[in-house]
């Protein structure tokens, strides 16, 4: 994975305050529901979002870290609207501090410096804040910075000859729209269709 440099560091409480919004905004009758994740539910999503916040706060303080994050539902606590949000704002509180953001770590498994861990972090809350809100029909507007900095993350994996780079982090990009906002722009090269009829209407 490239390296990138300390000084990209973004606060990501934008993000994370955006994204424990709406988890606590999905009803129990959506937990079943597909998601822009084509093998995720809401529910499954739910659970992946709840493990990589740990992970990533874990990589922040440079602590050891286990296997990746699961996407299973059943695993999801009773008060998962409580727990879930809790660990995503306890993510972007670790991030705060300077030193996050440079020498080496780890998450899931996966060595990486601090910065580019940093910005994973980010984009997953961006992304899977996209994936969660449309799925449920609730509103998500990330604010320009959350964006940038995810889309920072993106561009490394964007364009011919990406292709073997991007297995295991993105699905296979897609051509943004001639009006994209930078949102849909991100969202394109992450693999997503940012209109797709199943979740968007416009």
């Amino acid at each position: 994975m490239s390296t990138v440099e300390p000084e990209s560091a973004v606060d990501l409480r934008p993000a994370a305050e955006l994204m424990a919004t709406v988890v606590r905004g999905v009803r129990d009758d959506q937990l079943d529901g597909p998601t822009p994740c084509t093998d995720y539910t809401v529910g499954d999503l739910l659970d992946h979002v709840s493990g990589l916040s740990l992970a990533f706060a874990q990589a922040a303080r440079k602590e050891a870290s286990g296997p990746g994050p699961s996407a299973d539902s059943s695993r999801l606590p009773p008060d998962w609207r409580e727990v879930v949000p809790g660990r995503v704002l306890a993510l972007a509180e670790a991030w705060r501090d300077p030193e996050s953001w440079s020498g080496q770590t780890a998450a899931g498994g996966l060595e990486m410096d601090g910065a580019t861990a940093g910005l994973v972090a980010l984009d997953e809350l961006v992304l899977h804040g996209w994936d969660l809100a449309v799925a449920t029909g609730q509103p998500f507007d990330p604010d320009r910075a959350s964006v940038e900095g995810a889309q920072a993350f993106a561009a490394q994996f964007s364009g011919p000859g990406t292709e073997q780079m991007r297995r295991g982090l993105f699905g296979t990009e897609v051509a943004a729209p001639a009006d994209a906002t930078r949102l849909e722009t991100l969202l394109a090269m992450a693999g997503r269709d940012p209109r797709d009829p199943a979740f968007v209407t416009r």
